[in-house]
């Protein structure tokens, strides 16, 4: 691709930017962003990564590819503002939690487009995607879009309706786990740890589950019970998750974001 234009500069941008040019999978050069109003953000990304400034709407007519990366809430003025200029064989990619392709076809007209839900983690190269396409979208522009997001992670096809559920998960999963971590941070220093240590801790237990479930051929309830002994700490702590419903707690959190998900997508 010769021309890749951000519309949107915000903190999902920047991860897919970083993850893209740390990874050379594209080329900072051709890569182009533009937001609203906020030109020092736009400035900050092209020192921190050497991408380039979008001087004018009117210059993503020659875009090979426009990602949507604005709030949901602006979706609607965003394509407004740039469907006079999007050219004819521009493909979108869009990041946008609860916009559905078919209302991005109805602002930006017939032609490929791609939903797409990483998470932050690309920032690193770990995120977890899940995409959907519509029937515009080639064989050949298919695989250089999965070849562009697994440079930056996991990525999987899931039907466009199932996009709701690979939000609520992956998508804002990262938010959960670091609330996970303050969670652990403040009862550690309640009993008496440094605040640094059980970062440490944590950080190194959460790698290491994560590394076990990958590695070994188990589920993770036979992975559980062979930490859960009998009438030691484990279980003493699992029970008072339960008598905190924790298993509620977790479904109520993910089945709130699928919702909110789809009433993104109805325009609520």
């Amino acid at each position: 691709m010769k021309k890749i234009v951000f519309i949107g500069a915000g903190s999902m941008a920047e991860a897919m930017i970083g993850g893209w040019v740390k990874k050379e999978c594209v080329q900072a050069n051709k890569i182009y962003v533009t937001n609203r109003s906020d030109y020092t953000r736009l400035m900050y990304l092209k020192d921190t990564y050497g991408v380039q400034v979008l001087e004018k709407l009117a210059d993503i007519e020659d875009a090979d590819l426009l990602i949507l990366a604005v709030k949901p809430k602006d979706a609607v003025a965003a394509m407004q503002s740039i469907a006079p200029y999007i050219g004819d064989h521009t493909a979108i990619l869009s990041v946008l939690a609860g916009i559905s392709i078919k209302t991005i076809e109805k602002g930006l007209y017939a032609r490929p487009i791609a939903r797409v839900m990483p998470n932050t983690s690309a920032t690193i190269g770990m995120s977890a995607s899940g995409i959907a396409f519509n029937t515009r979208v080639s064989a050949q522009q298919k695989k250089l879009y999965l070849q562009m997001l697994s440079a930056i992670g996991l990525v999987v096809e899931v039907e466009e309706d199932k996009l709701h559920a690979v939000t609520a998960l992956s998508g804002s999963g990262p938010a959960y786990i670091y609330y996970l971590i303050e969670a652990f941070e403040k009862v550690g220093t309640e009993i008496g740890l440094p605040k640094e240590v059980v970062r440490q801790l944590m950080i190194q237990t959460l790698a290491g589950s994560a590394s076990m479930l990958q590695s070994i051929d188990e589920e993770p309830n036979a992975l559980r019970r062979k930490v859960t002994s009998p009438g030691g700490t484990t279980e003493a702590g699992i029970r008072a998750l339960e008598a905190h419903h924790f298993n509620e707690t977790i479904s109520a959190c993910i089945k709130s974001a699928e919702q909110r998900s789809r009433e993104l997508a109805k325009g609520v």
